[in-house]
């Protein structure tokens, strides 16, 4: 299986901009997709953006279209995740996850992910 661990998280203004990386490790990366997904307190988990295994197709949260973009490097093992124009309600903890599906699709959910990593805080100051 795959492990992950998520970086690069912090705190910024609103507007701001931060690229979260997440790390893996596993001998199988280059063949699965990946996804990132946040989680605020008291709230569910929410499907952010998904990149398919070469990086050929990505997927976005209408919350963070046009302003996130999912990127991978399979040669480094590494997935991030650019977030520019920040807001507050952006503030949550992020997560990867490996797509256990793989094929691309309209809808991804948390429970369609598993080997999550531990999570990167990311808090967006008004």
């Amino acid at each position: 299986q795959v492990q992950l661990v998520e970086s690069g998280g912090g705190l910024v203004q609103a507007g701001g901009s931060l690229r979260l990386s997440c790390a893996a490790s596993g001998r199988t990366f280059s063949s699965i997709a990946m996804g990132w997904f946040r989680q605020a307190p008291g709230a569910e988990r929410e499907f952010v953006a998904r990149i398919s295994r070469l990086g050929t197709n990505t997927y976005y949260g209408d919350s963070v279209k046009g302003r996130f973009t999912i990127s991978r490097d399979n040669v480094k093992n590494m997935v991030y995740l650019q977030m520019n124009s920040l807001k507050p309600e952006d503030t949550a903890v992020y997560y990867c996850a490996v797509d256990s599906i793989g094929y691309s699709r309209s809808y991804y959910g948390a429970s369609e992910f598993d080997s999550w990593g531990q999570g990167t805080q990311v808090t967006v100051s008004s």
